[in-house]
C-alpha cells in the first residue's frame, strides 16, 4: 500500500512557536543569551506540533523558517530537542554575512529572505504534498506566505512580483534568485492554510484582504479548531489541547469559551463541526467541561455561523504599502514609549 504524500507544516519560530521579545535591544540581548531550557513556548504551540505529528502517524514534514540568526542554530536545535520535536528542515537567516557584505536592508527585510527560502525548500518536497504555514503578526508572515502560495499557483504575474520586490527594496541578486527558483518549480497549488498567531493582538479583520486562506488566531486552541475543520486534527486532539491550556498555561474554561465563540463568529469551522466536537467522550487527558463547552457553544450559534468568502488574489503592491505604513507607525510608537520611559 502506497502512503499518501506527507503534509508539510512550515513554522516561523519567534512569536509563533517561541515567546521571544525582539522589540527592544534588551530583548534581543536576552534572547541571544538565553539557554535552551529557559526559552518559553507560546502556550499550546508545542502541544499542537506533537498532535499534528501524531494525527498523521508520522507521515508529515515539519520545517522551521526563522529570521533568527544562523549563530543561534545550536541553541534553537537544542530547545526543540528538549521539547521532543523532530523536524525535517531548519532555515535561519545569515545576518552575519549580510553585515559583512554591507547588505544592511537585508538584516531586517523579510520578503527578500523568506520568499526565496520557501521557494528553495519547496523544490525538494513531494509535488503532491499540501502545506499549512504558521506565522505571526509581528512581521510580514501573512504577506510573504500568501504571495508564496499564489506564485506557486501562477496566479501572480511576474510584473506584479517585480513591483513587489522593488517596493520591498530586495537586492537585485535576490530578485534574480527568486526568478530562477520559480522557473524550476512546476505550477502547483499546495498551500491549504496560513495560520497567523496574533502576538500583537492585531484585529482579525486586518487580514480579510488576504482571503479565507489566511486565518488569524489569538491562541493555539483556535489554531487547533481551524486544523480540525481542515481535517488535519481529530476531535480528541482539539479537546486535549484545550485541556492542556487549562492545566499547564493558566487558561480558564471561560477563556476557551470566548475563543471558541470567536472562532464560530468568524466562520473558522461550521456549526456541524462544532457539534461533532461536543459529541466525543472525555477521557483521562480531556476535562469534561472542555467537551461540554463545544456542544453548548454550537447550540448558541446554530444557524449563525457565516460561510467563508471565496478565495481571491490579493492586491500585493497595495498590501505591502499598507504593511510598510503600519510598520512605520508601530516603530514610531515604540520609540515614543522608549523615550517616555527614559525621560
Amino acid at each position: 500500500m502506497t502512503l499518501p504524500a506527507p503534509h508539510i507544516y512550515r513554522w516561523d519560530l519567534d512569536k509563533t512557536y517561541l515567546d521571544t521579545d525582539f522589540d527592544s535591544a534588551l530583548g534581543l540581548v536576552r534572547a541571544a543569551l538565553q539557554r535552551p531550557a529557559d526559552k518559553r513556548n507560546i502556550p499550546g504551540s508545542l502541544e499542537l506540533l506533537r498532535e499534528l505529528r501524531l494525527a498523521a502517524a508520522g507521515n508529515t514534514l515539519i520545517y522551521f523558517v526563522s529570521g533568527s540568526p544562523k549563530q543561534m542554530r545550536g541553541v534553537l536545535t537544542e530547545k526543540l530537542r528538549l521539547d521532543g520535536i523532530h523536524f525535517d528542515g531548519f532555515i535561519l537567516k545569515d545576518n552575519l554575512r549580510n553585515l559583512l557584505q554591507l547588505r544592511l536592508r537585508a538584516v531586517k527585510e523579510q520578503v527578500g529572505y523568506k520568499l526565496p527560502a520557501l521557494l528553495a525548500a519547496r523544490a525538494s518536497d513531494p509535488r503532491e504534498s499540501r502545506e499549512t504555514l504558521f506565522g505571526d503578526d509581528a512581521e510580514r508572515d501573512a504577506f510573504v506566505y500568501s504571495l508564496y502560495a499564489d506564485l506557486l499557483a501562477r496566479r501572480v504575474d511576474r510584473s506584479v512580483l517585480a513591483a513587489v520586490l522593488r517596493q520591498a527594496q530586495v537586492y537585485p541578486d535576490t530578485c534574480a534568485q527568486i526568478e530562477r527558483l520559480l522557473e524550476r518549480l512546476p505550477r502547483i497549488d499546495p498551500v491549504q492554510r496560513i495560520i497567523i498567531h496574533l502576538d500583537r493582538k492585531s484585529p482579525p479583520m486586518h487580514f480579510d484582504a488576504y482571503g479565507p486562506r489566511v486565518v488569524p488566531v489569538y491562541n493555539y486552541f483556535q489554531a487547533a479548531l481551524t486544523l480540525f475543520a481542515d481535517a488535519r486534527l481529530p476531535s480528541e486532539a482539539v479537546a486535549r489541547i484545550g485541556t492542556t491550556l487549562i492545566t499547564r498555561y493558566d487558561y480558564t474554561v471561560p477563556m476557551l469559551v470566548r475563543a471558541f465563540e470567536d472562532a464560530l463568529r468568524r466562520g473558522l469551522l461550521t456549526a456541524e463541526q462544532a457539534e461533532s466536537l461536543g459529541a466525543q467522550l472525555p477521557d483521562e487527558a480531556v476535562r469534561p467541561e472542555v467537551i461540554a463547552l463545544f456542544g453548548a457553544a454550537a447550540s448558541r450559534f446554530a444557524g449563525r455561523v457565516p460561510a467563508p468568502p471565496p478565495q481571491h488574489v490579493p492586491d500585493y503592491p497595495a498590501l505591502l504599502a499598507r504593511e510598510q505604513h503600519r510598520h512605520h507607525i508601530e516603530k514610531a510608537r515604540r520609540m515614543r514609549i522608549s523615550h517616555w520611559l527614559g525621560a
